[in-house]
C-alpha cells in the first residue's frame, strides 16, 4: 500500500469527523425551501439519513457543487453507516464528469471518501454495485489516467444496470456514464444515442427528476443531435429553478440551435441565480461558473448584433471578483473567451491584436486563448511581426501543458500552421492568416463557448 493510498484512507477516517461540524450547516438548505426537483433514491440507511440522501442527491443532479459536500455529510452525520453518503461523496469530488476529472485535493478527497464507502458496506446488491462503481472510479488513482478510470466506472455501472435494468437512479447513472464516456470523434453519437434511450422513456415516467432533464441535454449537446433535447432544455429550469446550472444548462441546447434570446434569458437567470447565492452565503464574490454563464450571454449578444449589451456584460464579468478554486480553469477561460469574442467578432483586429493578456504567465488555456485572439487580429491587420510573437507564445504554452493544446482543440490549428511560423513570404502568410476562423456558424467568427 502507498503512501498516497495510506494518507487517503486516513482521510477517509476523518470525513466522519469533519461531517459532524457540517450538521447544523446543512439545515439552512431545507429550511430556505431549495426547489431543486424530485429525486427518489432508495437506500438502507435511516429515515432521517434517506431525506437527506435524496435532497444531497437532488443536488448532485444539477451540479451544484457549492452545496453537495455539504449535503452529503450531513447524510453521514445522521446515519455514520451509511456509506452511499460516501459514494455521493466520491462522485461529488470527481465533479463534472465532462471536463476530465479531479487532481490533487480534489482527487485525494474522492479516493478516501470512496475508500470509506466500501469500508462501511452495504446491505443491497444494488447499493454494493453503487459502491463497486465508486470504488472503480478511484482505484490506482496514483498511476491510472483519469479516462482509464471513467471507462472503468461505466463498465461497472453496466454490470450493475444489467442486474437492476428496472431501477432509475441505476439507469441514469448508467446513461451518464456513456456519454462522458464517449468518444470526440464518433460522428455517430453512437453513445450518446444510446443514453438518449435509456433516459427519454425514463423522463417521460419522471418527468420532475433534474437529472433526466439534465441528462438528456448533454446526451444531445452536439449540432446534429440539438434538436431531440430542446423539449428537455426547456423544461429543466423549470424542474429546478433553485440551482444556477439548471438554468444555465438549457443554454447548451439553444446556441446550437440558434435560439439567441433563449440562450441570453436562460443564463441571466443563471447569473442572477448564482449571485443571489453568493450573496446569501457572504461568499464576497461568485463561483467560477457564473462566468461561463455570462460568456455565453456574450456570445448570445454578439449573434443578434447587440455590441453595447456584449460590451456591458464583458464590463461586469471582469469587475467580479471568483471565490473557489475548484473550477478555476473555467473562471479563467470565459474571463478572456467573453472579452475576445467582442473584437472578434466585429471583426476589429485592431482591438483583437490588443488585447491583454491576463492570465499571463499562468501557462494554461487562458492564456493560450489570449495569445491565440491578439494572433488573429495581428494577422488580419497584416502585423506578421506580432503575429510570429502570438504563436511563439502558443507554441511555448504547447511545450509546457499540452492540456492546454486539447482544451483549445481547433483554434490551434489557426495560427500554429501558419506560413510565417516556417519563416515563408509574408506575402503568402498574410492572405491565409486573414482567412483564419474557427469553422462553426457562418454568421460567427467565433465557436460557441466550448467549457462543459
Amino acid at each position: 500500500m502507498s503512501v498516497a493510498f495510506r494518507l487517503a484512507v486516513t482521510a477517509a477516517l476523518s470525513l466522519m469527523l469533519v461531517a459532524r461540524v457540517c450538521a447544523q450547516e446543512q439545515e439552512h438548505a431545507v429550511a430556505h425551501g431549495q426547489q431543486l426537483g424530485k429525486v427518489v433514491f432508495a437506500t438502507s440507511c435511516r429515515p432521517e439519513a434517506q431525506t437527506r440522501f435524496e435532497h444531497a442527491m437532488a443536488l448532485l443532479h444539477s451540479f451544484w457543487w457549492e452545496e453537495g459536500s455539504r449535503a452529503f455529510r450531513a447524510v453521514a452525520v445522521a446515519d455514520s453507516t451509511c456509506a452511499l453518503a460516501y459514494w455521493g461523496l466520491a462522485l461529488h469530488s470527481w465533479g463534472n464528469p465532462f471536463a476530465g476529472g479531479p487532481s490533487g485535493d480534489n482527487l485525494g478527497r474522492g479516493a478516501a471518501a470512496a475508500v470509506l464507502g466500501g469500508a462501511i458496506g452495504a446491505p443491497t446488491a444494488r447499493e454494493q454495485g453503487f459502491l463497486a462503481a465508486g470504488a472503480a472510479l478511484y482505484r490506482d488513482y496514483e498511476t491510472t489516467p483519469n479516462s482509464r478510470r471513467l471507462q472503468a466506472y461505466s463498465d461497472t455501472l453496466a454490470r450493475v444496470y444489467r442486474d437492476f435494468p428496472d431501477d432509475p437512479e441505476v439507469a441514469i447513472y448508467y446513461a451518464l456514464s456513456l456519454v462522458a464516456t464517449a468518444s470526440p470523434t464518433d460522428t455517430t453519437f453512437s453513445r450518446q444515442r444510446q443514453a438518449a434511450a435509456i433516459l427519454n422513456p425514463l423522463f417521460r415516467r419522471f418527468p420532475t427528476h433534474p437529472g433526466l432533464a439534465h441528462y438528456i441535454i448533454h446526451a444531445n449537446d452536439s449540432p446534429q443531435l440539438a434538436s431531440l433535447g430542446l423539449d428537455a432544455a426547456r423544461r429543466y429550469a423549470q424542474i429546478a429553478p433553485s440551482a444556477p446550472h439548471a438554468q444555465h444548462m438549457p443554454s447548451h441546447i439553444f446556441v446550437r440551435l440558434g435560439l439567441w434570446d433563449e440562450t441570453i434569458a436562460a443564463n441571466q437567470r443563471s447569473f442572477d441565480a448564482g449571485l443571489g447565492y453568493a450573496r446569501a452565503q457572504r461568499l464576497g464574490g461568485v463561483v467560477p461558473e457564473q462566468f461561463h454563464a455570462l460568456d455565453y450571454m456574450v456570445y448570445g449578444y454578439l449573434q443578434e448584433g447587440r455590441d453595447s449589451a456584449a460590451r456591458r456584460t464583458v464590463a461586469q464579468g471582469l469587475a467580479l471578483a471568483t471565490v473557489g478554486a475548484s473550477d478555476a480553469l473555467v473562471a479563467s477561460y470565459n474571463r478572456v473567451a467573453m472579452e475576445a469574442r467582442v473584437p472578434l467578432e466585429r471583426g476589429d483586429w485592431a482591438a483583437a491584436a490588443g488585447l491583454p493578456v491576463r492570465a499571463a504567465g499562468q501557462g494554461g488555456v487562458a492564456e493560450a486563448l489570449a495569445h491565440f485572439a491578439r494572433g488573429i487580429g495581428a494577422a488580419r491587420s497584416m502585423d506578421t511581426a506580432q503575429a510570429r510573437v502570438e504563436t511563439a507564445a502558443l507554441a511555448g504554452i504547447e511545450r509546457g501543458s499540452p492540456a492546454s493544446r486539447a482544451t483549445i482543440g481547433p483554434a490551434w490549428s489557426v495560427p500554429r500552421g501558419r506560413p510565417w511560423r516556417r519563416g515563408r513570404s509574408s506575402r503568402r502568410a498574410i492572405p491565409a492568416a486573414r482567412c483564419a476562423r474557427p469553422r462553426q456558424r457562418p454568421t460567427s467568427r467565433t465557436s460557441p463557448p466550448s467549457t462543459p
